[in-house]
């Protein structure tokens, strides 16, 4: 107990002694953090947009007007006894001539003879990646039935536009988190460097390399809890600058995105407990050189 307050007391005074690389290793961390806040806000909403694009992905039956009531319910048994679908819908001939006239009003400002679209399912897979596959089930073409269809152009495509947008996210964290750990690295080993003397003098004297490295990796993770909280609080700032507090409201392709104040303040732990292990690690990197007398 006598060891641990010794190395948090050596650490506040050193914060204290060195203020100006305590300020510097501290606004290094502040900007880390406050570019992995933002990459982290971009990167949810991001692959919050392909997931609610994914879920739009859809494949569709559509039924013969001879089809009976039981090769209906046929298909359907089938449908909802696959595993990889999560719900099916179905879609009557008045209600899929409804649907087509509140998304293209001009194009029924003449009466129509007749109905020509067909009664249909729509089945929702419980993954975007499974279309493919359900809709291969249903091959051959199941009686009554007289086309199935995913989109697959356009599904690929978003498929293809959503991994990548998860691969690019991963990879610029990583990045981020590797540049801004060499950058309070190099910052915090300019304090250590002015204090080479004193560590010099530790080692001779007998003490061992945990002994040296305790004060000064508490003081990087000090300076990464304090520069995390600073970038978290800027962050929320300015997000409520712009939107208010509550909700960060982005127009999706259909619909409404939400961004919480619950998220927000999650982002702001995740940037707190990263800056405080960039703290410890770019300290414990920093003074490693200096640990051989």
């Amino acid at each position: 107990m006598n060891r641990l307050r010794l190395i948090l007391t050596e650490s506040v005074r050193s914060l204290g002694a060195n203020l100006s690389t305590t300020v510097a290793a501290t606004m290094t961390v502040l900007i880390g953090m406050f570019l992995l806040g933002l990459m982290i806000a971009f990167g949810t909403w991001t692959i919050s947009w392909s997931n609610h694009v994914k879920k739009e992905l859809l494949v569709k039956v559509y039924f013969t007007d001879t089809a009976t009531p039981q090769q209906v319910n046929a298909v359907a048994a089938k449908l909802q006894a696959d595993r990889r679908v999560s719900s099916v819908q179905y879609v009557s001939k008045a209600q899929a001539l409804r649907e087509m006239k509140q998304r293209f009003p001009d194009l029924f400002k003449t009466a129509l003879p007749s109905n020509p679209l067909p009664a249909s399912e729509r089945v929702t897979p419980k993954r975007a990646e499974d279309i493919d596959a359900i809709s291969a089930s249903l091959q051959p073409l199941p009686p009554g039935v007289f086309r199935v269809t995913n989109a697959p152009q356009r599904s690929h495509r978003i498929l293809q536009v959503a991994h990548l947008i998860d691969v690019v996210f991963l990879i610029a964290v990583v990045i981020l988190v590797i540049a801004s750990t060499l950058l309070i690295a190099n910052t915090i080993r300019l304090s250590i460097f002015s204090r080479r003397r004193e560590i010099e003098v530790m080692k001779l004297v007998g003490a061992t390399n945990w002994f040296v490295r305790g004060p000064f990796m508490l003081e990087g993770l000090l300076e990464g809890l304090i520069g995390g909280a600073l970038a978290f609080a800027t962050i929320y700032v300015f997000r409520n600058g712009f939107t208010g507090v509550g909700t960060l409201t982005v127009v999706g392709p259909s619909n409404t995105l939400h961004v919480t104040s619950t998220e927000a303040i999650k982002t702001g732990v995740v940037l707190m407990v990263a800056g405080a292990a960039m703290g410890v690690t770019g300290s414990a990197i920093a003074v490693r050189r200096f640990l051989t007398v």
